[in-house]
């Protein structure tokens, strides 16, 4: 399963070994503001979800590791949008990380794995609208906004960006195997 490594980050894949960090972030309220809080079963439910992903579908979540402090500081990848065929990006970061652009870095090196890797057409991502923080990511990325829509339980934004209209910045990223 392949690695990418970026200036700054390592994305790898989860291993069972994680789950105490991956709770801590799914705990905590100020990283999950606009997302949903996990508990321990939950979050355990999440990270093998998140291994077994990868094996049915050759792509998924990763762990976000900063090579400075072999840290995981958070996760970033490609899933299914809810009820849909559409491939999502997501990502969650750790707060003492945040306001450094390592969510663009790693959406970039995801992007560029989903566009040249697995082939796909479009990805798609979404933000709560007062989400101001990702929805700047979402845009940086060059993400297109579509519509005002409804995921996950609650009122999102959605955006979307085709393969025929990304723009891949080469110096980003490269995938090991």
């Amino acid at each position: 399963m392949p690695e990418i490594e970026t200036a700054r980050l390592k994305l790898r894949h989860f291993t069972l070994d994680d789950f105490g960090t991956l709770f801590r972030l799914y705990s905590d309220t100020e990283v999950m503001r606009y997302l949903s809080l996990r508990t321990q079963e939950q979050t355990q439910e999440s990270l093998i979800k998140h291994i077994q992903h990868w094996e049915k579908h050759n792509f998924g979540m990763w762990a976000v590791v900063h090579k400075d402090s072999c840290k995981m500081i958070g996760r970033c990848g490609l899933g299914f949008l809810e009820d849909t065929p559409e491939v999502e990006l997501g990502y969650v970061l750790d707060k003492s990380y945040w306001n450094m652009g390592l969510g663009t870095e790693a959406s970039q090196a995801t992007l560029k794995y989903g566009f040249l890797t697995v082939q796909l057409d479009q990805i798609v991502a979404i933000a709560r609208p007062e989400n101001i923080a990702s929805r700047r990511v979402i845009e940086k990325l060059g993400m297109r906004y579509q519509k005002h829509t409804h995921h996950y339980g609650v009122d999102v934004v959605y955006y979307s960006l085709a393969k025929s209209e990304w723009q891949p910045d080469n110096s980003l990223s490269s995938v090991d195997r």
